[in-house]
Formats: structure tokens, sequence, C-alpha cells
């Protein structure tokens, strides 16, 4: 869990960065740009942050149970039937996100050879590796959920139930 926790803040780190210094580009470009100084290069920048910047944050929003959520009529529901019901939706969650992954990095290896745009020397895949890196990072933030949430699924039924069987 040190692993997990220091690689968050690391996470948070890169981040706020990200956005800080994605939100200063754009304003720069836009200020050359009405001085009649457009600085192309400052947008791309931006483009490339961006996409590191949302997949991260969303980490950080799963972690610490920040995503959005409508539980109108889940919360209705019995206790059990709402463990399930979360149940299969992380296991869903965990399944797209595989396959996010999985396509994420397919993606970046086509991509190895392209230019971003048309930058020399900057390939394209660092751009797209924010899709598998980031989706990699949630799973194990779903996965880690996935497991306190059975272990307290299971204490809770053996303490209302009594002896009862769990499943």
């Amino acid at each position: 869990m040190k692993l997990y926790d220091a690689i968050g803040k690391i996470e948070i780190f890169i981040a706020k960065s990200s956005l800080a210094l994605l939100t200063a580009l754009v304003f720069f470009s836009a200020v050359a740009r009405t001085l009649h100084y457009p600085v192309a290069w400052a947008v791309d920048a931006a483009t490339f942050l961006f996409a590191w910047c949302v997949f991260l944050s969303a980490d950080i929003a799963m972690r610490n149970d920040k995503l959005m959520s409508i539980n109108l009529v889940v919360e209705r529901l019995p206790v059990k039937v709402q463990f399930y019901l979360k149940l299969v939706n992380q296991i869903i969650i965990l399944l797209f996100l595989a396959a996010l992954v999985g396509f994420g990095f397919w993606l970046s290896y086509t991509t190895r050879l392209r230019t971003f745009q048309g930058i020399p020397g900057f390939s394209y895949t660092w751009v797209t590796l924010s899709v598998p890196v980031g989706c990699a990072l949630m799973m194990v933030t779903t996965i880690l959920k996935l497991k306190d949430q059975i272990q307290r699924g299971y204490q809770h039924f053996q303490q209302t139930a009594g002896n009862q069987e769990f499943l």
C-alpha cells in the first residue's frame, strides 16, 4: 500500500502541474495571438498535457470516490442487492479498463512512427500512452476497491446474519 500511496501522490503532482502548465500555455498562446505573434506549439503542448491530465485525474477521482454516480434507485434496494450490483458494476468497469489498456498499448505501438502535430522527434506514442497507463492505474484502483468491498461485505453479512452463509 505504501507504493500505491506514493504513486497516488505522484499522480496528483503530475495532474496539478499539467493542469497549471496547460492553462498557462493556452493563456500565453492567446495573448501572443492577440499581439500578432502566434505560438502554434503552445496549443499542441497543452493538448499533450491535457491527455495525461484527464486520465491521471480520472484515477485520482476514482481513488477518492469522487466520480459522479446516480444512486436514486439503488439506494432504495436492500443492502445485499446493492452489494451485488456494486460488485457487478466494478467487474464491468474492470473489463472495460482492461480493454482500454490492451487497445491503448496497441494504438501506442502503431503510432510510434507518427510525429505529434508535426513536431520532429516527438512521437504521437507519448500522447496515446496516456490511455493505457491511466487505465492501468484505474484498474489497480478498481481491484483494490473491489477487494475492499468484498471484505467489508463479507464482514457486514457475517455480523448481520450470524453464522449464515454469505453467498
